[in-house]
């Protein structure tokens, strides 16, 4: 039996060209229910990971440093961030002048529920009055250096039944941890 054809291939990879790449011409290829007869395979060469480039090497890539201290779900800078993005959303997208007037019933449900070495977040509940006489739930997360630029806690919330994007649908379930 003769040995199959190469044609030596050019081909650029990510260490650079494979000078060991070729085509094998005329190859038959049989998968499970899949059949090609006749076809042209290219076999390349994989190249091991290389270490860092000298320039590489001075950065130092420390990940992050999260403490885990989050202020706790009745902070009042979190309720005075829902309560004002609140009424601005209401304002400017749904022409609603629905407003939060008070909150009750707040209340922690999970800390961290997720791994380790993830950003620290409080996930909280609570009761939100709203001006125009209804109560609805509040869904909220409070995380770590999740504000503006990463520098500050970050606030993402969603009211109960008035989550009229749908950002948090259904009922707000993707604002819970």
């Amino acid at each position: 039996m003769t040995p199959p054809r190469r044609i030596p291939l050019r081909v650029y990879g990510m260490s650079g060209i494979d000078v060991n790449a070729y085509l094998l011409p005329g190859v038959n290829v049989d998968f499970e229910e899949i059949e090609f007869r006749n076809v042209g395979l290219a076999v390349l060469t994989a190249a091991p990971a290389a270490s860092a480039n000298p320039l590489e090497l001075n950065f130092y890539l420390s990940g992050p440093r999260h403490d885990g201290a989050v202020p706790p779900c009745d902070w009042p800078g979190a309720l005075h961030i829902i309560t004002s993005r609140f009424a601005e959303k209401e304002r400017k997208f749904w022409a609603s002048s629905l407003t939060i007037v008070h909150f009750d019933k707040v209340r922690e449900i999970a800390y961290r529920p997720w791994a380790v070495n993830t950003i620290p977040r409080r996930f909280c509940t609570a009761l939100a009055f709203v001006s125009d006489g209804l109560k609805h739930p509040v869904h909220y997360s409070i995380g770590e250096d999740t504000g503006m630029a990463g520098s500050m806690y970050g606030v993402e919330w969603c009211v109960a039944g008035l989550d009229r994007n749908w950002a948090y649908a259904p009922n707000c379930k993707m604002a819970r941890p």
